[in-house]
């Protein structure tokens, strides 16, 4: 958990002042369950503030303080002021933009917001580097309808400044293109009509009610205020009782957020539970509708909030009728988030064009980045940050990486927090298709979907299976890689509980030369069965009968080139390192890559700079290879 980094002129407040003044927001001694039973340890004296009760009761008192100073010269502009400078920008820079309408007019298309979020509490840091008006040019560039800001400065490093950056930037290259611009959300903790017309001065399009920390009455205030000034207003719910709240009000764009932000903890079905509610109140919502032509719109847009960053997400949310996906802290991190936008399949159409398995050559690229021979907490973090998509810890008794239980219930735990989840990731089953090639093909894809959020995966070299169940279970493993001579047909997931992937070894001769890259390449071919979720290549030295990697050389990676042009995704391990990963990825363009002492400092101590020059020069070696697809 990050800790706040505000200015050095802001105030630090005491739990008894926050407390204050969240109580007094609830309306002090006149709040009531009618207005305030939907917020988090109402009326509980022994209830401890979340992270974002906190959050909200600092903006709270940041802005009592900021409008007590409205009197004094040197103050903060009044209300007048505010709406008066409002009312001069959008005359000079053009109107608000209906948010709604907006929405609706992408249909069959889901429309994106895209974030600007340099940091956040749950996770630190994020790219506090970038600049938001360039970054807001590149999402509106790449088909974004909405750019969310973050302008909360303390926990989340944003400011006004970067919303009106965001909003001057995307005018410009909208009107060059004679084009409509996005819609610009301030995205903040809101608990003052003060802060609405302050978002409109800059240049915003829309707000962001959160009703988790906002008592009804206020909530229908706020709203109404919003629509006085020419905003329809993003309102944010999380639990049912939420939207009872948000609707009584009045909504009209309804955001699910998937993340409970007093737990931070993930429920990506969340969105598809309101959705479902909504249908059995009977109120319109689907997106789908919009583009009947009768002129009969929906009554709800339905947007979902947090933890999305993959075509696979935007679709799951498409089939339920959600109009607009939120999608932040992934588009941040991309070393091409252009790229990384078309990847979406926004448009249904591209994303059935994406899924089909036609039987070809593999020419998806890398999309799996695998951090192994993990020994603690600490370093599993830093590959997790990095944008590692598995976690490898070793159960292997040779191995100088070996972990214990406890160790491995360390990792899993810190994994399973970076990620906001409380249990295993279930991968989705896929049946047995006409042959192993294309079974493996759909599973890989399911392991894509799966894995946006980081798995852990314990590595077994001849253990029986039955004790590779008892670990799984004890340390709570996502997946189970075999990496010894136990067959391919082991690697089935009813022998566990969970997938396997499948190591097979690519044995170099005694001189350290491999062996002809076409002959393994059709060996291999025959003996894959549709039981493992993935292969995994390795290099094994000639009369090492365990197997089991770790030699630090590679093999010949035409082997994977030529597996790949016979249709199978490949991962490939040995010898990898930060310096040949992008040769690696950029000439062969495997599936997935595994490293494992190519970033350590020592055996089982990660090297955190080499951890994140691995990553990061895959990510960024796999953009520039896809640019000639």
């Amino acid at each position: 958990m990050s800790t706040p980094s505000a200015p050095a002129d802001r105030p630090q407040y005491t739990t008894e002042q926050l407390q204050n003044a969240l109580h007094n927001f609830y309306g002090g001694a006149e709040s009531s369950t009618e207005t305030c039973g939907h917020i988090y340890g109402y009326n509980d004296p022994n209830h401890e503030m979340s992270m974002l009760q906190k959050i909200t009761a600092t903006a709270i008192l940041d802005y009592d303080g900021k409008i007590s100073s409205t009197t004094s010269s040197s103050g903060a502009p009044s209300m007048e002021e505010l709406l008066e400078q409002a009312k001069q920008f959008h005359d000079k820079h053009g109107p608000i933009l209906p948010l709604q309408q907006i929405i609706q007019s992408k249909s069959p298309s889901t429309a994106l917001a895209a974030e600007f979020k340099r940091a956040s509490p749950s996770k630190g840091d994020i790219a506090p580097h970038l600049n938001a008006g360039d970054q807001a040019g590149v999402y509106y560039g790449a088909g974004a309808s909405v750019i969310s800001v973050l302008t909360e400065e303390r926990w989340f490093k944003g400011s006004l400044g970067d919303l009106t950056s965001a909003r001057m930037n995307t005018t410009t290259a909208a009107n060059k293109e004679n084009k409509t611009r996005p819609a610009i959300l301030r995205k903040d903790f809101i608990t003052s009509t003060y802060q609405i017309a302050e978002a409109a001065a800059g240049g915003a399009d829309t707000i962001l009610l959160i009703v988790a920390t906002t008592p009804s009455n206020v909530l229908k205030e706020l709203i109404s205020f919003a629509r006085s000034v020419g905003m329809e207003p993003l309102v944010e719910v999380h639990a049912l009782i939420e939207l009872d709240v948000a609707l009584t009000a009045g909504a009209k764009v309804i955001g699910v957020n998937n993340r409970n932000l007093h737990t931070f903890q993930l429920d990506l079905a969340q969105t598809e539970k309101v959705a479902e509610e909504l249908k059995k109140r009977g109120l319109s919502y689907h997106h789908d509708n919009c583009a009947l032509g009768n002129g009969d719109k929906p009554q709800i847009s339905l947007c979902a909030l947090s933890g999305m960053s993959s075509a696979h997400d935007v679709d799951r949310y498409r089939k339920v009728g959600v109009g607009m996906c939120l999608i932040g802290e992934s588009l941040m991190r991309a070393s091409d988030p252009s790229l990384a936008i078309r990847g979406l399949c926004l448009d249904p159409k591209d994303y059935e064009s994406s899924q089909s398995i036609s039987g070809g050559a593999y020419t998806g690229g890398t999309k799996i980045i695998k951090v192994c021979g993990l020994t603690n907490a600490d370093d599993a973090l830093v590959a997790c940050r990095a944008g590692a998509n598995l976690i490898g810890i070793i159960f292997a008794e040779k191995s100088k990486r070996k972990v214990s239980i406890d160790q491995a219930k360390e990792i899993v735990n810190a994994v399973r927090k970076f990620g906001e989840r409380s249990d295993r990731v279930n991968v989705d089953n896929v049946n047995p298709n006409s042959s192993p090639v294309s079974t493996l093909v759909a599973k890989c894809q399911a392991l894509e979907r799966a894995s946006l959020r980081p798995l852990v995966v314990g590595v077994f070299q001849n253990h029986p299976l039955e004790v590779v169940k008892e670990i799984v279970e004890k340390c709570g493993l996502d997946m189970v890689q075999l990496h010894g001579s136990e067959g391919m047909e082991a690697a089935n997931s009813n022998n566990f509980g969970v997938p396997a992937l499948r190591v097979v070894d690519i044995e170099l001769g005694s001189d350290g030369e491999p062996k002809s890259s076409s002959d393994i390449a059709s060996i291999i071919l025959k003996k894959v069965t549709s039981d493992p979720i993935a292969i995994l290549l390795d290099t094994s030295i000639k009369g090492d009968k365990q197997g089991g990697g770790g030699t630090g050389k590679t093999f010949d990676w035409s082997i994977a080139e030529s597996l790949q042009n016979m249709g199978l995704p490949v991962i490939i391990a040995g010898g990898l390192t930060p310096e040949n990963i992008g040769e690696a990825v950029g000439n062969v363009r495997p599936w997935g890559v595994d490293v494992a002492g190519g970033v350590e400092a020592s055996p089982g101590v990660k090297d955190h700079d080499k951890v994140q020059k691995f990553v990061g020069g895959a990510k960024k070696a796999a953009v520039e290879a896809s640019k000639g697809f």
